[in-house]
């Protein structure tokens, strides 16, 4: 940690030098609240990309940097007449990772803005951190109702100047609450998550709604991240009398959960859900067929023209397909940014660029009727600005892939 530390102040050191050195022949008077981010003739504007770029979910956090790629080559690589920069940072998906990323960011002053988190658990202490140092952080990844709103009542964990395209998964919860009682005729659920806020945020989504429908939920617990052993859990599952699980984990415990409730007795009569963390190829590959008739409730496509086109360039650029469809959350993050920046920066006759810090900030609050690849933006004073669909998917035949079950659509539901 102290590597860390003495790192942060060299940085911040030669940037407080650089800027010093090009306010000295500027007649600008910075008036915002905030402050304001000062770039010389012909500099980058630079953009801090807080993304996990190691580890299991390491393909979503690359997904989101080739998302904003996409939308700086729609740029032609420049804003203002100013190149733009990514400066990638690993956040690990944890709550360490995020905040030395953070911290990073926040001690450079040539800094613009940021993007990130990937994970919900990394954005908790990357949000404040950002927040408190004035700045702004937009996510196309992140959905724990924490970070913005539950129920419209302002989360626990939010922080002004923190935004973001992806859903809020209170909203998640709620569709597969509402799918098991209406449509499957649930009335027990139990329900498991493993700690963190966006397992959590949508075990409370789904519980919440699903009492208000008149529904029972029997069992409310939770594993840790790394647990392999399912079993005691499963058995009170099982002896709790719930007619459906809902489990929204990651990999590989998601994998267990499915695998050892087959060891389980009274499971045969019991419906396994799980949530968008587990619509990968990997976890198909995993259960096989073990997971047959198991549902998961994850992002509708959009159905915006440039959808399609957008998710033609990327396979062309990227010579793969994307993993899901959250880089088109992460292109709307850059645009709405980049159209905020260029709303409110100030330029001199030398080319020297001035971004207000307060103004920034309020330009993405008041983003309105915004066109997106992912739908309608418009933000709210919470910060969430997406537009929100969700798709219920059935695995009928594993051997279908991951696409066969995205195409495998049982019900959507549009808030």
């Amino acid at each position: 940690m102290k590597k860390y530390i003495f790192l942060l102040l060299l940085i911040s050191v030669i940037s407080i030098i650089t800027i010093l050195a090009l306010k000295k022949n500027s007649l600008y008077k910075c008036k915002d609240s905030i402050g304001c981010v000062t770039i010389g003739p012909g500099q980058p504007v630079t953009f801090a990309v807080i993304q996990a770029l190691t580890g299991k979910v390491a393909f979503l956090g690359y997904e989101q940097i080739r998302g904003i790629e996409l939308a700086v080559l729609h740029r032609k690589g420049q804003i203002l007449s100013h190149p733009i920069k990514l400066q990638k940072e690993n956040s690990f998906c944890t709550y360490e990772g995020g905040t030395v990323a953070a911290l990073k960011a926040a001690a450079d002053p040539n800094i613009a803005a940021v993007f990130g988190t990937t994970c919900s658990g990394a954005a908790i202490i990357a949000a404040k951190i950002i927040s408190e140092a004035g700045m702004v952080m937009i996510s196309g990844n992140n959905s724990a109702p924490s970070l913005t709103s539950s129920s419209g009542n302002q989360g626990s964990d939010w922080y002004p100047g923190y935004f973001r395209t992806s859903f809020n998964d209170d909203l998640s919860g709620k569709a597969a609450a509402i799918f098991a009682f209406n449509h499957l005729n649930i009335k027990k659920a139990a329900l498991i998550n493993d700690g963190d806020v966006y397992t959590k945020g949508l075990t409370q989504g789904f519980g919440y709604t699903f009492e208000q429908l008149g529904g029972n939920i029997v069992l409310d617990t939770s594993i840790n991240k790394g647990d392999e052993n399912m079993i005691p859990v499963l058995e009170a599952a099982a002896a709790s009398g719930a007619e459906l699980l809902f489990f929204p984990l990651f990999q590989p415990e998601g994998d267990y959960m499915v695998h050892q409730s087959k060891n389980v007795s009274g499971f045969e009569n019991i419906t396994l859900m799980g949530n968008g963390a587990l619509l990968t190829s990997t976890f198909i590959n995993s259960v096989k067929s073990k997971g047959t008739g198991m549902y998961f409730v994850g992002p509708g496509l959009s159905s915006e023209p440039d959808y399609k086109y957008l998710e033609a360039e990327y396979k062309k650029i990227y010579q793969e397909n994307p993993p899901t469809n959250y880089y088109t959350y992460a292109y709307d993050a850059a645009n709405l940014l980049f159209n905020a920046v260029s709303a409110v920066a100030e330029t001199e006759k030398d080319g020297t660029l001035h971004i207000p810090r307060a103004k920034l900030r309020e330009a993405m609050y008041a983003t309105k009727n915004m066109q997106g690849v992912s739908g309608i933006l418009n933000c709210d004073q919470f910060g969430d600005c997406g537009s929100a669909r969700f798709n219920i998917m059935r695995l009928d035949n594993p051997e279908l892939g991951i696409e066969g079950l995205k195409s495998n659509i049982i019900y959507t539901f549009i808030p």
